[in-house]
């Protein structure tokens, strides 16, 4: 269990510590020179039998205050610190709030120096603490007499301690299943051993031999050796503070800094935006609301960072009131869903409020529409697994499975348990994978068949409907890539079919109208026979056949998406059978060319058509690749022969 200090200056929070395990936490010489505690301390008590009680000492100037946020980024229990003869003072309550705001809801009461102070002292300033104490997550604590200098009270305070140790490590053996964060509080080296980081694992395990990587720069590091409440170890698990020695080809002590998370490799996914809930702590009378883009020192873990606060629902925010905002970040960093934060002025001087991150990805625009307010109410709910099922109910109906898994900081196989307890479609996409619930999908396939179905009967001429415009009229709309997966599982279930670029129920087949195939018989043999090679043009066809040159065009087009004729160019049109004789031809002269290259004379001297239509059918199957040109000379591309259907034998 990690025992994290708060309380105002010289209330005795490092003298406490001390008395508890025998550590001075002061190891600084200004700490020492000064007797003042200025950075993190840090302690320990092994439990006979048991676990080990860590102890994270914090500053309590004023001036520190950023400092003792770090430390109380990754605690378990809150020991606060009041003294019998000053009772509770300004960074009593300052601290008081920041614990409340980050969640800790264990902790007690140490009311230090208690040998100083009279009965009736002691009485009034226990009422005056638990006034402070109402309304917060330490409301109802016990508050217990102690003395560091005469040792009164400090064997109770250490049994006290050691109960809730107990209790929580029997809690937290089974409770813990997220993938592994550690928050970098402090990073140096030692003789003979390398970089070393300490911090509190805030999730999952690490073991020796570990691949981690240090976010948010995105450093790779092999865990060389650990030690996890003070002592060597195999394993690091959530709740330990642990020191990691990092070995790594960039791993050297000034690329790592306080506020850097090590994680598990997957988890690594930085962000500058965050969607949040946010309470604001009640302020002074006369004290301005906070406005739109309030710039604020966001604390998170053991980082600082500037932020910017936009709100979502409100353009002010008064002392005492919560409502949902977006945290723009001056830099990146490494976070997970349901992480708690605080938020101070850029002056340093007072805390503002704090609350939960939601979203790791939200967009920076649009925020306020009825969709992304229903996508952050269903974030907010602090269950994944609720959270997951309530974002499939409401559009867009799909969410990515890997980056919800990955935001929350759930272990690889978390994904794989969703789908299976969710009953979800899962549809994939190299690393990413998209979920929808078996309800949508079957709603996007019935779609799917109505859309087709509906476009088959107004255009039964028509082999089939684009993607891009099947994509955009079908809902619930999937991305791009997402769509593609989807179709190529819709063929595999024998819905649709793909023709080229169209798609179409598998069921349907072309049929032009019967004055059309009329108009298409009367003019194919114009195409075929001894002129195959060289077809009359549009103009030429239509003198012939008495029609207007527009109607024949259409004709020959409709001829096109039946598969019965190509366009090579703008007023030729030639036979498919005949392109594919072409295609054979062409490949016959490449086959005897020096290289298998081969000019435009020999493929128009065995065409015998003249060079300008022989350049417009190189040209054509150039469109296509099925030639490859590099300047006057071109080869055959042996992966496109069967473009025009099967290769035709000379």
């Amino acid at each position: 269990m990690i025992i994290g200090t708060a309380g105002h200056i010289d209330h005795g929070k490092t003298a406490l510590v001390r008395a508890l395990t025998g550590v001075d936490g002061d190891r600084l010489k200004e700490e020492k020179a000064r007797g003042i505690t200025i950075d993190l301390g840090f302690a320990y008590l092994p439990l006979p039998d048991g676990p080990t009680l860590g102890f994270v000492d914090v500053p309590g100037h004023e001036r520190f205050v950023h400092t003792m946020v770090a430390g109380a980024g990754g605690i378990d229990y809150a020991l606060l610190v009041v003294a019998a003869d000053d009772g509770v003072m300004p960074q009593t309550r300052e601290h008081l709030a920041i614990i409340d705001l980050l969640g800790i809801r264990h902790g007690l009461v140490a009311l230090t120096k208690a040998d100083l102070a009279l009965p009736e002292r002691l009485a009034e300033v226990t009422a005056e603490i638990r006034a402070a104490l109402a309304g917060t997550s330490l409301d109802g604590a016990d508050i217990l007499p102690v003395s560091a200098l005469s040792g009164a009270g400090i064997a109770g305070l250490r049994a006290r301690l050691e109960m809730e140790a107990r209790t929580q490590a029997a809690a937290k053996s089974t409770a813990d299943t997220g993938a592994f964060r550690l928050a970098i509080d402090r990073a140096f080296t030692l003789t003979g051993v390398g970089v070393v980081v300490t911090g509190t694992v805030l999730s999952g395990r690490v073991r020796v031999g570990d691949t981690v990587t240090v976010s948010p720069s995105g450093l790779e590091a092999r865990v060389r050796s650990l030690h996890a409440q003070n002592m060597v170890a195999e394993e690091g698990r959530a709740g330990d503070r642990c020191a990691l020695n990092l070995a790594g080809p960039d791993i050297v002590k000034d690329a790592l800094h306080r506020g850097d998370m090590v994680l598990a490799p997957a988890l690594h996914a930085p962000t500058d935006r965050v969607d949040a809930s946010l309470r604001l702590l009640p302020r002074e009378a006369g004290a301005k609301p906070l406005p739109q883009w309030f710039p604020v020192r966001l604390h998170h873990a053991a980082a600082e960072v500037g932020a910017r606060v936009v709100l979502l629902s409100e353009d002010t925010l008064a002392g005492g009131e919560a409502t949902q905002v977006q945290l723009v970040l001056e830099r990146p960093i490494a976070a997970a869903v349901g992480d708690r934060y605080v938020i101070r002025d850029v002056s340093a001087q007072h805390t503002l409020g704090g609350g939960r991150f939601i979203d790791l990805r939200p967009p920076p625009r649009r925020r306020r529409t009825a969709e992304r307010v229903a996508q952050r109410i269903a974030l907010a709910l602090p269950d994944a697994k609720a959270a997951l099922g309530a974002l499939l109910a409401i559009p867009p109906h799909t969410v990515d499975l890997t980056a919800f898994v990955r935001d929350h900081a759930l272990p690889g196989d978390a994904a794989e348990a969703l789908a299976a307890e969710l009953d979800l479609v899962v549809l994939e996409q190299g690393e990413a994978r998209t979920a929808l619930s078996a309800e949508q999908w079957a709603a996007f396939l019935a779609h799917l068949s109505e859309t087709l179905a509906a476009y088959h009967a107004e255009n039964p001429d028509l082999q089939g409907m684009g993607r891009e415009k099947l994509r955009l009229a079908v809902q619930p709309r999937l991305p791009a890539a997402v769509f593609a997966v989807a179709v190529q599982r819709a063929v595999a279930q024998g819905l649709v079919a793909l023709d080229g670029s169209f798609i179409r129920l598998s069921g349907h087949t072309v049929r032009l109208a019967p004055a059309d195939e009329a108009a298409w018989a009367e003019m194919a043999p114009l195409l075929g026979g001894e002129v195959r090679f060289r077809p009359p043009r549009v103009r030429d066809i239509a003198t012939e056949t008495g029609r207007e040159e527009t109607e024949v065009r259409r004709i020959l087009k409709l001829a096109g998406r039946m598969g019965w004729a190509d366009q090579v160019a703008h007023d030729h049109f030639f036979l498919r059978d005949t392109v594919r004789e072409m295609v054979a031809i062409a490949v016959d002269v490449a086959a005897q060319a020096p290289g298998g290259t081969f000019v435009v004379a020999p493929f128009r001297d065995r065409m015998d058509n003249g060079r300008k239509v022989a350049i417009q059918i190189l040209d054509f199957f150039d469109r296509h690749g099925v030639t490859l040109r590099r300047g006057d000379l071109r080869r055959i591309n042996p992966h496109r022969l069967d473009l025009f259907g099967p290769p035709v034998v000379l």
